[in-house]
């Protein structure tokens, strides 16, 4: 039997298909935290993307809550050229502790 993951190619924040992904690129990210994270979230991702991208205009970022106002995301724009920069984003989203999930 062949697990799904035996077929992931590198980490599992990788991007799988980069050959699918065209650059540069306008890149529209939500980033979800856990609940209760409204300020540690928004400032987690903006030291996150301060450091992977510090042409960011980090004014920017928007934060919304969830309809029953139980989560935020935040939401922002990133310029891409390369998928490099996917795969070092996701893997920092991941680590960040106030991070739910990234759509």
């Amino acid at each position: 039997m062949v697990n799904d993951t035996d077929n992931i190619k590198g980490k599992k924040t990788d991007v799988q298909n980069p050959e699918l992904w065209e650059f540069p690129m306008n890149y529209p990210l939500s980033i979800i935290g856990h609940e209760g994270e409204h300020d540690s979230l928004l400032n987690e991702v903006k030291l996150i993307l301060g450091s992977q991208f510090p042409e960011f205009d980090l004014a920017s970022t928007e934060v919304r809550p969830s309809k029953t106002g139980r989560f935020h995301s935040v939401r922002v724009n990133l310029y891409l050229t390369h998928v490099e920069q996917v795969n070092i984003l996701y893997a920092a989203l991941d680590s960040a502790k106030t991070v739910r999930m990234v759509v």
